[in-house]
């Protein structure tokens, strides 16, 4: 990295957000105990993203949500050990998606990259009613200038028409961008639109090797949030 970016745009399903409570959710509503996993093995979040990558690919696009209630629908669908009715099922997990609890390193991280000058946006796959949710509860919705959505463009992120939304919103220049996200296929997309990028490795494995773009790599938010602001 060249220079050190003025615009940082967050990720934030996983990447801000603790998804590890979905298993609880999955168990809760008496599904098979494979279906309550990570959200790196969970077949839900596996099937969902495919569907709207493929959308987008195709010149259409959904909303996370949508395609949310569809996934856990054909999941649950031939469980027998259910403790509840279908519908009930998957809108009480789809109900638990949106009160997941941020990472515990990301208010520090988040509140230092601010005092560091820096500017900080989000742009989610998902809705920005996750992420307002998500910063209310934690107390740092005021450390946001923007919370953008892939749904006010119509292309779902790693497209570049996404990157490129939340470059016209933030009213700056792609390479003066920093991405930060745990997904390999985020930082991907968002370099070959000209960003910078951050992966924040929370799980600990390599960076897929055909995936380009790893500039920046580490471990929690707020090992992110020292460097940049040193």
């Amino acid at each position: 990295m060249n220079h050190r970016p003025t615009v940082v745009v967050f990720d934030v399903n996983e990447t801000l957000s603790d998804m590890a409570p979905m298993a609880v959710l999955f168990a809760e509503v008496g599904a098979p105990e494979q279906l309550a996993m990570p959200w790196f093995a969970m077949p839900w979040f596996a099937m969902l993203l495919p569907d709207g990558f493929a959308l987008t690919a195709a010149g259409t696009t959904e909303r996370f949500s949508r395609l949310g209630r569809g996934a856990l629908r054909l999941l649950l669908l031939k469980s027998a050990t259910l403790n509840r009715d279908l519908d009930a099922a998957v809108e009480y997990i789809m109900g638990g998606f949106m009160s997941l609890p941020l990472h515990s390193d990301v208010p520090d991280g988040v509140r230092v990259l601010r005092r560091a000058g820096l500017w900080l946006a989000t742009l989610t796959n998902g809705s920005t009613a996750v992420a307002e949710q998500l910063f209310a509860t934690a107390g740092i919705r005021e450390e946001f200038e923007a919370l953008l959505s892939v749904e006010d463009v119509g292309v779902w992120k790693p497209a570049r028409g996404a990157y490129e939304y939340a470059a016209r919103v933030c009213g700056t220049d792609l390479d003066d961008m920093l991405l930060v996200a745990v997904h390999p296929w985020d930082i991907d997309g968002a370099s070959r639109a000209g960003m910078c990028t951050a992966w924040v490795n929370r799980g600990g494995g390599p960076y897929p090797d055909y995936f380009t773009g790893l500039v920046l790599r580490f471990a929690t938010l707020t090992e992110l949030a020292a460097a940049l602001s040193a």
